[in-house]
């Protein structure tokens, strides 16, 4: 039997071991023409890494912000070293599926991130998203600075007051990390997954409808105003019905 360690995942002795080996993926972006999908990145830019259940979707709604730089679905929080998505999916390597985002901060805020994070699933849902369910489909953020740490920590607060306010009753299970968590590539396979021909259009998120307060935005210094997430924000149900296309920094300024 695999025995749980104390963070509610498979213990390090009963995890799998995982291979050497880096998956490879392309070198570039499927959608963001002309990025990289691996570092080195412009000295500028900065990243994090968001778990919302399946990748899939999760990717698509993070690479439609303006100043997202790349986007790659992967593998974090777990004990196995370059896991395959098999063996994530069987819950003996402790990960859970996620995207890493690398952003421009002038142009998109660790805020906004954080504003697409909290609506654009149900963070309520401990261990699993709808349908999908396990600790491969925890919710999580997961952070390369303590200033990231420390902002994340105050949304995730911040948004649990906006969903007992809007009178859903379930607490945060997001778990909130700081640096020291290493991100592994999924396979090619699934990077972009929604925008390849073929695809098949899954989504098993369940945003809340319950929008980022808007003070929260403002005060820690959000790109994106309310008319943003109230045209482009995800929306109850499902998150993938939009387009591929990132959204335009014009299109951005002109709802904000």
């Amino acid at each position: 039997m695999m025995g749980l360690g104390g963070d509610g995942i498979v213990a390090a002795a009963d995890a799998l071991p995982g291979r050497a080996q880096a998956m490879r993926v392309s070198d570039q972006h499927y959608v963001l023409k002309g990025h990289a999908m691996r570092a080195p990145f412009p000295e500028n830019l900065e990243r994090a890494t968001f778990a919302t259940g399946c990748f899939w979707g999760t990717e698509k709604m993070f690479w439609r912000l303006p100043g997202v730089h790349s986007t790659s679905v992967g593998y974090v929080g777990g004990r196995a070293t370059n896991p395959t998505y098999e063996e994530v999916c069987s819950g003996s390597t402790g990960h859970t599926e996620c995207v890493k985002v690398t952003y421009d901060p002038r142009k998109v805020s660790f805020a906004d991130l954080l504003a697409m994070h909290w609506t654009c699933h149900d963070p309520t849902q401990g261990d699993g998203q709808g349908n999908d369910r396990g600790t491969q489909y925890r919710s999580g953020i997961y952070c390369t600075t303590d200033a990231q740490l420390a902002m994340a920590k105050d949304s995730a607060k911040a948004y649990g007051e906006a969903l007992r306010a809007a009178g859903k009753s379930g607490a945060i299970t997001s778990e909130i990390k700081g640096p020291g968590d290493t991100f592994y590539y999924a396979e090619d396979y699934h990077q972009q997954y929604l925008a390849k021909p073929g695809s098949r259009p899954y989504c098993s998120a369940q945003p809340t409808g319950v929008p980022m307060p808007v003070t929260w935005l403002e005060t820690n210094g959000a790109k994106f105003g309310a008319g943003f997430w109230a045209k482009y924000g995800p929306k109850p149900t499902c998150t993938i019905g939009v387009p591929n296309e990132p959204i335009s920094s014009e299109d951005a300024s002109a709802a904000r």
